[in-house]
């Protein structure tokens, strides 16, 4: 850590005292045109032209004494050299471009009706990507024992959190007591699934 502030308080006084030498710019250096063809600015506002020559305004650079050097120790109270540090330029970092994925589409797709002993049905799944996100089966019969086993079969099958959407596929369970319902359902789900 010593030798670290050591180094940077160098380098600080350093750079201090290359600025102190070199001075401004006097007769034998050339300045460099300003943007849009601008005069240097001139401490005082006055125009060299305007008073026939180099600004009067303007102090001479005293030069370093011979028997001073710039300290490149920190004081013994422990405080830091109060020699000027470089600044670094100031640089404008690009703009960061963010390209966000872009959201799955959500779309529904249909799988055939399928008949079967007890009536016939027609599984529709919702689809966010390639990921099936719910399903149902539309056209069951509704009342009597049929009615009862498309309920369960549905239970089971159907809804966002039913086995469809759980197992991403067509390989379900077959529902207790309702197989051929089961069967039809698993048939058009198997359809609707091969359109992703």
């Amino acid at each position: 850590m010593r030798r670290a502030l050591l180094a940077i308080t160098g380098l600080a006084a350093s750079t201090t005292a290359l600025v102190v030498l070199k001075g401004s710019p006097g007769a034998g250096q050339v300045t460099q045109a300003l943007p849009g063809d601008q005069p240097p600015a001139v401490p005082g506002g006055l125009d060299p032209a305007a008073t026939g020559g180099p600004s009067a305004a303007a102090p001479a650079p005293s030069a370093p004494s011979a028997g001073v050097k710039p300290s490149a120790r920190p004081s013994a109270s422990g405080s830091r050299s109060t020699a000027a540090k470089p600044t670094a330029p100031k640089t404008t970092a690009a703009p960061k471009t963010t390209t966000a994925a872009p959201k799955p589409a959500t779309r529904t797709l249909y799988g055939p009706t399928v008949s079967y002993r007890y009536g016939s049905l027609r599984v529709q799944i919702t689809v966010s990507g390639t990921k099936i996100v719910n399903a149902t089966a539309t056209g069951m019969p509704s009342s009597g024992e049929s009615g009862r086993k498309s309920d369960d079969v549905q239970a089971a099958y159907s809804g966002t959190s039913g086995q469809v959407v759980q197992k991403q596929s067509a390989n379900l369970n077959t529902v207790s007591d309702a197989t051929y319902t089961s069967d039809a359902y698993r048939q058009s789900l198997q359809s609707a699934i091969s359109q992703i």
